[in-house]
């Protein structure tokens, strides 16, 4: 059953609303998170996978131009790092490489699971070095799109050459500004989702796995 869904989650990235999800048991989940953790909706080991397919996508697009990979903190860390680790494997194994630098901005926009009327941006300052570059903002979630918003127009006024954006997720809600990253792992329901950097209050990250909170991690863990 979990090798069949891997595989219609390959080929169609859109992880539907009725989707149940798997069973902690199934997996290794820290002890301390047991309690607070509905079930396991992304995998780990699909999550590797797709983040390959991501590389290569972008790898083919931008091949051959000097990139910026921006990445935003502190969700994105995780995704950002496995994701460089396949670009700069397909850039030893391909022709069109891609020269890679980084850099590193941090928004926040979430207290406990309710999101921020107005986005905290601290990094922004360092964007002026991004004029005429080509850059890649790597982000962990879309969910509303005010807080890509806001960093693509902070960013558009130091003129950079091109700007994509590579999202992990985006959640499909009723909030979305209607936004949409260049390139997107998985489209995931409206649920609160913790893991693989992904955080609750800043617990959580040390999760490998992208879980579904529960009511009983929401209370223990609020500030």
């Amino acid at each position: 059953m979990l090798k069949l869904m891997t595989r219609i989650l390959l080929w169609n990235f859109k992880i539907p609303d009725d989707e149940k999800g798997h069973d902690l048991n199934l997996f290794c989940v820290p002890k301390h998170y047991e309690e607070d953790l509905d079930r396991v909706i992304i995998p780990h080991g699909l999550i590797m996978d797709r983040t390959e397919r991501l590389a290569r996508n972008i790898v083919q697009d931008m091949g051959g131009c000097h990139i910026v990979a921006l990445c935003v903190l502190k969700g994105g860390y995780t995704f950002f790092a496995d994701l460089l680790d396949y670009m700069k494997a397909l850039n030893q194994n391909i022709d069109k490489s891609v020269p890679l630098t980084v850099d590193f901005i941090r928004l926040k926009s979430y207290c406990d699971d309710q999101s921020l009327v107005d986005v905290k941006v601290m990094g922004g300052d360092e964007l002026s070095a991004l004029t005429g570059k080509n850059v890649l903002i790597v982000e962990d979630i879309v969910e509303t799109g005010r807080t890509m918003q806001t960093l693509l127009s902070l960013l558009n006024k130091h003129n950079p050459k091109i700007v994509k954006v590579v999202s992990l997720l985006v959640k499909r809600t009723q909030k979305s500004s209607g936004y949409r990253p260049d390139y997107i792992g998985f489209e995931v329901p409206d649920k609160f989702l913790v893991g693989y950097a992904l955080d609750y209050n800043e617990y959580f990250r040390d999760l490998s796995h992208i879980c579904i909170l529960n009511e009983n991690g929401r209370e223990k863990y609020k500030k």
